[in-house]
């Protein structure tokens, strides 16, 4: 353990520090998400979607949004369930967010999907993160919603791309925002495009709330190489129901492995992720 630990904390710097602007490639400070894309994607999905009810959210700034929200199964629900999807995808994407969305309906949780910014198809992690201040005003706006209609805990569950937003987010948002939710699940933080490093840093050190960090078995190598990092700063974070967990036989996306993906997650939130900590 003594070798491990001192392995991880020379790793740190090679993957976790930003680079020096001069080595980086150009970003755009801000950028408005494609918002016809969004459209484009609402009118492909929207009449398929078989468990769940489309709904229209609004954020602070204005910009109406789908969302996908589907009630607990049997009986009152334990609470309920924020997802953000990954990069370039929509609220009922097949391989993370379908299954998540209706599959923890049965361990007793509501669940809301939003459709997160988009940007170009061909569109890298660098892209992305000039639209990242445009999710901010989603998160919330699913959150006070849920919040309206059910008083139990609301857990905050991204994949991918989604982690980032949320995580930029989390290392914006005003205290009272941070307060607003229970519990945070984080499936393959850390993914990037190679030669483009994470821009932003982990928001453990805001969290007061239990983390479940998620990866695949066969994840990107820069989830899995970010592992160690990420733990270190959970367990100097000291919740005592932060954990860590590794899905086998899986890739980043889950493909056919949405069910183990979802028992892994329902489990967690089951035994020490549903406690409401909101007066």
């Amino acid at each position: 353990m003594k070798y491990l630990s001192i392995l991880l904390l020379a790793v740190i710097p090679l993957v976790a520090q930003p680079q020096p602007d001069s080595l980086r490639p150009a970003i755009v400070v801000d950028m408005a998400p494609d918002h016809e894309r969004e459209i484009r994607l609402r009118g492909e999905i929207e009449d398929l979607i078989l468990d769940g009810e489309a709904v229209t959210l609004t954020g602070a700034d204005g910009v109406g949004f789908l969302g996908i929200y589907t009630e607990a199964e049997n009986g009152p629900a334990r609470g309920s369930v924020v997802l953000l999807h990954g990069r370039g995808f929509h609220p009922d994407w097949q391989d993370v967010i379908h299954p998540l969305r209706v599959g923890l309906t049965r361990f007793g949780w509501n669940t809301l999907s939003i459709q997160l910014p988009v940007l170009d198809k061909a569109a890298s992690y660098y892209d992305y993160v000039a639209v990242f201040p445009h999710a901010g005003p989603r998160i919330e706006a699913a959150i006070d919603r849920l919040r309206r209609q059910h008083p139990g805990p609301i857990v905050l569950l991204a994949h991918s791309c989604g982690t980032h937003m949320a995580q930029h987010w989390m290392l914006h948002a005003e205290p009272a925002a941070l307060a607003s939710f229970d519990a945070y699940v984080g499936i393959g933080m850390g993914a990037t495009d190679i030669g483009q490093p994470m821009r932003e840093p982990f928001p453990f050190d805001r969290l007061s709330v239990p983390v479940l960090d998620i990866y695949a078995e066969d994840d990107f190598r820069a989830v899995r190489l970010l592992a160690g990092v990420r733990r270190l700063q959970l367990e100097a974070n000291g919740h005592p129901h932060h954990a860590q967990v590794v899905v086998p036989g899986s890739e980043h996306y889950f493909v056919d492995r949405g069910m183990a993906l979802t028992e892994s997650i329902g489990a967690w939130l089951t035994g020490v992720g549903g406690q409401d900590r909101r007066p």
